[in-house]
């Protein structure tokens, strides 16, 4: 018997080796004993447990040798992308990688060449940025649009930024932080830009299934099947299983399949067991049926942190159609940077990711971690609601 998830229980993630908890003291100065971990996109929540019983079985049997026949996992992908995205995928396309992360790495790897622009649309996830500059490629920043609160593309402005050099686009969808769901005119028009200034396109989707209630991700295949692109896809965001390090570069295009197996071959990548099997387990029916269950709790998390920040003069949480990271805008309170970041860590002891880190247009924004106990949540929108108390 399966029974509903409890995402209501407060789990002790201190001195578990978590980056969230474990590490916000050192990098935020905020104590894990009485400071709210929001930062780190990974959730307080345990995964379902057909994953817990996939891990435990294994541990049961005790010998942990190479993994052989990929047949079940990658049908289960291939019956996930069918089931839940209305997406075809042949498992010849699937490649697994070490995360996302890694999967952006490769891609950039396989598709540029040192000094060769990648372009972002920002603010966007802030590791785009790093493994494109560490790999000696060029960040090109193409700003989104604010436009009543909420993120628009600006093809126009685009246009005009292109000079030749930029050989690579990574779009974020849904988007990370602005919680963005795109519409399949806007994906549409990603393809033509890509087209028009002759870029490869990486879809990175790892948030495609942590959609709100009403809306719909659509994934970019089933909009622009004649558009090359390279999928990035994951269970590690969905089921809360980050720790496994596992990410799905998924390519129909045969020529670009071709470069990325060859780059996959050279640098000797292959999966590892642990990661396969939890994911073979979460593309489930009951994988299913808790991801249901999750996004209505994480809906219910977010009316009530939208509603609780909104009410500060000054503050806006952007509307979050997606992901379960809040977007708050801090601009109407005329503080700098700093001194609104302070009474966010200081006053209200809660650790959030710095907006700047994700790129042009995060300066007055902090993004904000709502997977976590709905009390948890409550209790960081009065801490925030008192670190703001003058300006009521």
């Amino acid at each position: 018997m399966t029974h509903a998830p409890d995402f209501d229980e407060m789990i002790d993630r201190h001195r578990t080796h978590s980056v969230k908890w474990d590490c916000m003291e050192e990098i935020y100065g905020v104590s894990p004993d009485e400071g709210i971990a929001m930062w780190v996109a990974d959730m307080d929540f345990r995964p379902p447990a057909c994953v817990q019983q996939a891990l435990e079985g294994m541990t049961r049997h005790g010998v942990y040798g190479y993994w052989g026949d990929e047949g079940p996992y990658r049908a289960a992908i291939a019956w996930w992308m069918r089931e839940r995205h209305g997406w075809e995928v042949a498992p010849e396309w699937i490649f697994t990688t070490h995360g996302l992360v890694n999967g952006t790495a490769l891609c950039v790897d396989a598709f540029t060449a040192p000094g060769d622009g990648v372009v972002l649309m920002t603010p966007v996830y802030h590791a785009f940025a790093r493994v494109i500059r560490a790999a000696g490629r060029q960040v090109v920043e193409c700003p989104l649009a604010l436009v009543d609160g909420r993120y628009e593309m600006d093809f126009e402005a685009w246009d005009a930024q292109m000079d030749g050099t930029a050989k690579m686009l990574i779009l974020c969808s849904p988007h990370n932080p602005g919680g963005r769901v795109w519409s399949e005119d806007e994906l549409r028009a990603v393809a033509a830009f890509c087209q028009r200034h002759g870029l490869v396109l990486i879809s990175d989707e790892i948030h495609h299934d942590l959609v709100m209630p009403g809306q719909r991700h659509h994934a970019f295949p089933t909009v622009c099947p004649e558009q090359p692109v390279a999928m990035l896809t994951a269970t590690t965001k969905s089921f809360n299983i980050a720790g496994t390090h596992s990410g799905n570069v998924i390519i129909a295009d045969p020529d670009l399949r071709a470069k990325f197996a060859a780059r996959m071959a050279a640098l000797g990548i292959s999966p590892n067991s642990f990661g396969i099997a939890m994911a073979t387990a979460a593309y489930s029916p009951e994988g299913a049926a808790w991801i249901d269950a999750l996004n209505a709790y994480l809906d219910g998390n977010r009316q009530i942190f939208d509603a609780g920040v909104n009410a500060i003069p000054g503050l806006r949480s952007m509307p979050l159609e997606a992901t379960y990271l809040a977007w708050v805008d801090f601009a109407g309170t005329g503080m700098t940077r700093e001194e609104f970041t302070e009474r966010v860590e200081q006053g209200a002891k809660i650790a959030a990711n710095h907006g700047p880190s994700f790129g042009l247009g995060g300066e007055s924004f902090l993004r904000f971690n709502i997977a976590t106990p709905r009390a948890r949540v409550e209790e960081a929108v009065a801490r925030l609601q008192a670190a703001f108390g003058d300006l009521q």
